[in-house]
């Protein structure tokens, strides 16, 4: 369902302190932009090596007219939460570090995403702090709600693997699919996905008007997806000509016959009562399905799906921002279940229409 209006956050809930590490990109710019509006947060320091000393309102244009200015990310504040908008190893170099200053920590990265010291050898580079894997609890609401409450380190989920996960993930609790059917994943991303350094392919001559395989097999985001579904799935993503988003098309084969009934009741069961999800299937007007133009700027995700029975499949869809309810926005919400507050504080934005590209 949508975001609701009548459950707005607490405002006489405690205030908590909060720093940003690594806030001078994309992320850490959507981090703060929720922030600077949440009603029981204080930010504390932002810090940013190549801006310090800088206004935060010189990089990112939606924050001019606050006193807010980078420091170095040496010498930290103690604060109530910190979040970690920093690139992959960064935080498994100084979580240590972190949790002297913090009492919990949100990362953002894929530093702890995923279960074990195998996994990181297998889809990363290894992992130097192997210890806080099985500590860190991932962020996305919809599928870990009951163990992010009191979490102390939150691991935000990849882009992708959100809009993935959201997608397939009531087709799992509701007994439609067990785990050995084929499942084809494709993924159409926006360019803020490869970061505000996102080099030569990023650049809008080379991504502008493209619908570019950029990952057709091992994408590490398919790691995430298997482990949290419990299954393979064949994954590839493609870098198309929008900014914000991330929308995937999934193609499901299940074993038994497969009703529309069937898949409504999974889906409103699934997701009927969550605040950031909203179904899309098939109908009237222009926005027939999810895609990422209908949920930019917002936390919320889309989902639908449709039934090919001439080919035994479900085509499932899900459409999220990628730097919200795949990044900054996952992030914030995880946070605030962790920390007591009200879910929705901070993320009541329902978007824009029309818009351009997202």
């Amino acid at each position: 369902m949508a975001v609701g209006t009548e459950t707005g956050a607490d405002e006489h809930a405690e205030t908590v302190t909060a720093t940003v590490i690594g806030g001078s990109g994309f992320t850490g710019g959507e981090l703060l932009r929720l922030l600077a509006s949440h009603p029981n947060v204080e930010i504390a320091e932002v810090t940013s090596r190549s801006k310090a000393g800088k206004s935060v309102g010189s990089v990112h244009p939606p924050l001019r007219g606050t006193d807010l200015r980078f420091t170095e990310p040496e010498d930290l504040e103690s604060v109530d939460v910190l979040f970690a908008a920093t690139p992959h190893g960064v935080s498994m170099g100084r979580i240590d570090d972190f949790f002297h200053i913090a009492d919990t920590v949100v990362d953002l990265s894929a530093d702890f995403r995923l279960e074990s010291e195998a996994q990181y050898d297998e889809w990363y580079d290894g992992h130097s702090a192997p210890e806080y894997l099985e500590k860190a609890e991932y962020a996305l609401p919809e599928i870990n709600r009951e163990n992010l409450a009191g979490a102390e380190l939150i691991a935000g989920g990849g882009c992708n693997a959100t809009a993935t996960i959201l997608g397939l993930y009531p087709l799992f609790e509701h007994g439609i699919l067990d785990g050995g059917e084929q499942i084809v994943v494709d993924v159409k991303v926006g360019s803020s996905e490869g970061g505000a350094g996102g080099g030569e392919a990023s650049s809008h001559p080379e991504r502008s008007g493209v619908v570019r395989p950029y990952a057709p097999t091992g994408h590490r985001h398919e790691a995430e997806i298997e482990q949290f579904l419990d299954t393979s799935v064949a994954f590839t993503c493609h870098a198309v000509d929008m900014i914000r988003g991330a929308s995937a098309t999934n193609h499901v084969f299940p074993s038994g016959p497969v009703s529309k009934g069937d898949l409504w009741k999974a889906y409103r069961g699934c997701y009927e009562d969550e605040p950031f999800v909203r179904m899309a299937a098939g109908g009237s007007g222009v926005y027939r399905y999810p895609e990422p133009k209908s949920v930019a700027g917002t936390n919320l995700a889309e989902v639908g799906f449709e039934l090919d029975p001439s080919n035994k499949r479900i085509v499932v869809f899900s459409a999220i921002d990628n730097m919200m309810k795949g990044s900054a926005g996952q992030a914030v919400h995880a946070a605030n279940i962790a920390l007591g507050l009200e879910e929705t504080a901070g993320l009541e934005f329902t978007g824009l229409h029309p818009v351009g590209a997202p």
